[in-house]
């Protein structure tokens, strides 16, 4: 196999035809630590916005069953990455996200923009930390196959371009960032989680100044979290970039590092899709 051979396969394609494939080969073949990284800052970002942390701690789940919750929206999306948004499992990944939302008001600015961080919060994450950048065509892949899961989930007003998706993302962040505890206690639950997929329990707290360096200045005001030293992130950052140096030195993946293979306390004798999320008679 070459030694970038799925790469030269993407370059190959059409992202106007072939989304779901590059998507899939960017998620599971050649960046599949750094999207899972990505679409967990993405997760993130949005706790930034009161109007969604708000629902999130009335909802309890993110407070009281954390790591369920996390597990629940991480293999909701990859397995409709994983299989496509038409195939029989996506389907039913669609439908039972559509299902816990609709118990909701949820606005379609606010589903717009959680969708925008899950398009510009890779695209960023590989400018910065990857081991190299989205192309052109990767980037008009990933516009695309989130517009079509916008489509399923009945999200209006989709911006059809990158650049306007953009506008809209920065332009929201500046109007609805602002402080709120409920921003704060979901986003310590569940940094905590991210955390302590990397070190024990009782040394989490140690760990939290590393996971500051890698967020933004406005996110992190939102959220109340402290600026971390200089001296810090320049640390970080300089092993973010020996990460990526090592990263473009390897090939890329032949098998798929699949997120529903993976083995999760949360269920360890696997899984249905119907039976994951919330649901309206749990308390």
């Amino acid at each position: 196999m070459n030694f970038k051979s799925y790469t030269r396969e993407i370059a190959s394609l059409d992202p106007k035809r072939d989304y779901e494939r590059i998507a899939y080969l960017l998620t599971f073949h050649c960046f599949p630590w750094d999207m899972e990284k990505a679409l967990e800052f993405a997760l993130f970002r949005t706790f930034a916005v009161p109007s969604v942390s708000r629902l999130l701690v009335a909802t309890g789940e993110f407070v009281n069953r954390t790591r369920k919750r996390y597990d629940d929206t991480e293999l909701i999306l990859y397995e409709i990455l994983e299989n496509g948004m038409d195939s029989e499992r996506g389907r039913a990944a669609i439908a039972r996200m559509n299902a816990m939302h609709a118990r909701f008001k949820i606005s379609n600015e606010d589903y717009l923009y959680v969708l925008s961080t899950f398009i510009f919060e890779p695209i960023r994450w590989m400018d910065r930390w990857g081991w190299r950048p989205f192309t052109t065509l990767e980037k008009e892949a990933i516009l695309i196959n989130y517009q079509e899961l916008a489509k399923r989930m009945n999200i209006v007003h989709v911006p059809d371009s990158l650049q306007s998706f953009e506008a809209f993302n920065l332009k929201y962040e500046q109007s609805h960032f602002s402080f709120h505890q409920a921003n704060r206690k979901i986003g310590d639950k569940t940094l905590d989680l991210l955390i302590g997929f990397y070190l024990p329990r009782r040394i989490i707290p140690l760990g939290r100044p590393f996971a500051y360096c890698l967020m933004d200045p406005p996110l992190r005001k939102a959220m109340a979290l402290p600026n971390p030293p200089k001296s810090l992130c320049l640390l970080v950052e300089k092993s973010m970039r020996l990460k990526a140096l090592l990263a473009g030195s390897l090939p890329e993946r032949k098998k798929p590092a699949l997120g529903t293979k993976r083995k999760r306390s949360t269920y360890p004798e696997g899984y249905q899709i119907e039976e994951l999320g919330t649901f309206g008679h749990r308390k």
